[in-house]
């Protein structure tokens, strides 16, 4: 019975390497990068008028934006290769990896980041944990590794 006693010693502290606003600025530009690269491959291999072109880019960005960040984010790297790259990862507010919805929703919590004139992105410059909004808002950390 006194193996199934937790440890009164043992306490779980929250991680304290977080990634600072300008690596993170880093890694977001990386992954712009493979992201726009891929959709203008896929728009151009399919060919199509140039207004059909643009709807689908719109549409493949889009999409592209949130699978690639979702299932590499849920990944056991979770990172994205813009955040491999320079060394950071996301986890949980304990350090764990995050699901897959809760790396859908850290994605898109981003479009609210963006559209308050980028200062849910500015704000991970200022806060203790380095947390932007979405971050905040998906109950997640971006780490050093």
């Amino acid at each position: 019975m006194e193996d199934l006693l937790l440890d009164q010693n043992y306490v779980q502290t929250e991680p304290t390497d977080y990634a600072g606003f300008w690596i993170r600025f880093g890694a977001a530009f990386i992954d712009g990068l493979i992201t726009t690269i891929a959709g203008l491959a896929i728009v151009y291999a399919t060919g199509g008028t140039y207004e059909q072109q643009g709807l689908m880019a719109n549409f493949l960005n889009i999409v592209l934006g949130w699978l690639y960040a979702a299932f590499m984010e849920s990944s056991e790297r979770q990172a994205t290769l813009g955040k491999i790259a320079v060394g950071i990862k996301v986890t949980d507010m304990q350090g764990n990896r995050i699901s897959f919805g809760q790396a859908t929703g850290r994605h898109f919590a981003k479009i609210i980041s963006a559209i308050i004139l980028l200062i849910g992105y500015i704000m991970a410059a200022f806060d203790a944990k380095k947390q932007a909004l979405h971050d905040k808002m998906a109950g997640t950390l971006v780490l050093n590794k």
